[in-house]
Order: structure tokens, then sequence, then C-alpha cells
């Protein structure tokens, strides 16, 4: 396998269906990524060495899920240089807007990207565009990605109209005059 240029962490394998979508994501891609439980909270020391190692180990992206509390993704963010984009994980109470808030309320200097709340899947398509600003064969990729999204939303809409067009036409239809 090639050497990881991203890192996807979580405070906790419970994290894990949550963070899957961006590995998923990665994955399309042809990224090359990493994944390991990190806690901010149980396993601090742990949290910092990976994070104070992750460039000179090659890294150039860290996507981080936590729920609750959610400090994983600032924490990671206070000791590395690289970009992190924090993945709120809905829990139980308050369906994940304390997550949420815990990692987009970040003190001036330490930025976190902040993805919606579960939002996996647009946390690894997040990464893929910060390395494709400096890869222009990956840019193609996001380009032709974006190019297939467009496509797919003007097939749904003929398909949607035809089909509320011929409801409109059929006997006894409400949309019949």
């Amino acid at each position: 396998m090639d050497q990881p240029v991203v890192g996807v962490v979580m405070g906790s394998d419970s994290d894990w269906p949550t963070m899957e979508p961006a590995a998923h994501a990665l994955a399309e891609f042809g990224v090359p990524y990493e994944v390991h439980v990190l806690s901010a909270h149980r396993t601090p020391q742990r949290m910092l060495d990976y994070a104070t190692s992750a460039a000179g180990r090659g890294l150039r992206v860290l996507v981080a899920g936590a729920g609750g509390a959610a400090h994983l993704p600032g924490m990671l963010a206070a000791a590395t240089p690289l970009p992190v984009i924090g993945v709120p994980r809905p829990l139980d109470r308050l369906d994940g807007l304390d997550s949420l808030l815990s990692i987009v309320q970040m003190p001036a200097g330490v930025p976190v990207a902040t993805v919606s709340i579960g939002g996996g899947r647009n946390a690894g398509l997040l990464a893929v565009r910060v390395l494709a600003a400096g890869d222009p064969e990956l840019r193609a990729a996001v380009e032709r990605f974006q190019a297939d999204l467009a496509d797919s939303v003007v097939t749904r809409d003929a398909a949607l109209r035809a089909r509320l067009a011929g409801e409109r036409t059929a006997p006894g239809s409400a949309g019949t005059s």
C-alpha cells in the first residue's frame, strides 16, 4: 500500500460508522489513508504523539471524528501544522449538536474545518479537495466527480418532470382539466 497521506482518527471504535464514509471517499479517489482510535481524554499523550509526528510521517490532512465533548479535532489542530477536518458525531443526547459546537467553536489561531453532524463522507471529500489543490491529476478527478454530480441532477430532473407530466395527463388524475 502507498504511504498514507490522510489520517482518519476517532475517539472510539464506536465512531467508525460515522467515519467509515470518509475512508470510502478517500478510497474512491485512490488517496492512501490510515485509521486510528485516539482519545483526547483517555490517551492524551498518545494523541499528542500522533499529532506531532503526523507531518513528519508524510500525512498531509487529518480527518477527526468525535462525539460529546468532541475535543479530539481541536486538540489535534493545536498540536499539528496540518489541516484538520472535524466530524461531529451524533449521540443519543443532543443529536450531535454538542459535538458540532465543540468542534466549530475553536479559538483564534487553532482552525478546524468542520463538516455537518455525521458528515464523514463530506469530510473525506474535503480532504481530497485539500490534496487536489496541489495535485493536477487528483484535481482532474475531483472535476470529473463534480461533473458526474451535475449530470446526476440533470438526469433526475428529467426523470421527475417526465413522471409528473405523465401523471398530469393520465385519465382521472388531479392534473387533468
